[in-house]
């Protein structure tokens, strides 16, 4: 393989364990990774479970300072070449872990970032909540959804799995569209975790920071 290698970061936003988000969440990567290795590009992967650092979340929205654990997901995240995102669907949107960490990122760390979207839910009912839902979020924020996002429902793993449009199609699609836009690209440059940029944002200062916190 040539070139540096890619780096694609999967947040997983499910409670239990194991979680069928997490299992979602595994299958986007694998299929991305098997996409970039046929282009002959290198990847690496880092996968975060949010369940695993909820307390720092809740800690970093009430303080606007992420303890040592939970910054070390950020720079990961907001390094790099591209995010797989998978989340619950609670009432017919994302869940409230999912939306509270995409909270403590600035809002401009995911401009023109590629992101494949995953969710699933206990029914197909909820199918539609990643175009009405969680992908305005991320246009929201200037990243860049692929097309394709994939919604499983609990009947995509069993037995009774839909036929017409299979659960393991609509993965490789998605991976398709998003090892295509990483291809795209060109590598995302290592970011210094000791750089205020990538937790206060591009011309903003420790000065602003306490501005905001004193009501300035």
């Amino acid at each position: 393989m040539t070139g540096s290698p890619r780096r694609i970061a999967v947040v997983s936003a499910g409670l239990s364990n194991p979680s069928s988000t997490r299992m979602l969440a595994d299958r986007l990567a694998a299929a991305t990774a098997k996409q970039l290795s046929e282009r002959d590009i290198e990847i690496e992967v880092d996968v975060f479970e949010l369940r695993d650092y909820a307390h720092d979340i809740t800690n970093n929205l009430l303080t606007g300072f992420a303890p040592p654990a939970l910054e070390s997901v950020i720079n990961a995240v907001v390094s790099a070449d591209a995010l797989i995102v998978v989340t619950p669907i609670f009432s017919t949107s994302y869940s409230g872990l999912f939306k509270s960490f995409i909270d403590v990122l600035d809002p401009d760390a995911l401009t023109g970032k590629p992101v494949l979207i995953g969710a699933n839910a206990g029914t197909a009912r909820h199918s539609l909540a990643i175009d009405y839902a969680i992908r305005p979020l991320f246009t929201y924020l200037h990243a860049e959804p692929v097309p394709t996002g994939v919604f499983a429902a609990s009947s995509d793993w069993g037995a009774s799995a839909d036929n017409v449009a299979p659960l393991a199609e609509r993965v490789d699609r998605g991976a398709r569209e998003l090892a295509d836009a990483i291809a795209r690209r060109e590598p995302a440059k290592d970011s210094d975790p000791f750089d205020p940029a990538n937790y206060l944002g591009d011309g903003r200062s420790f000065g602003h920071l306490l501005g905001g916190l004193s009501g300035e």
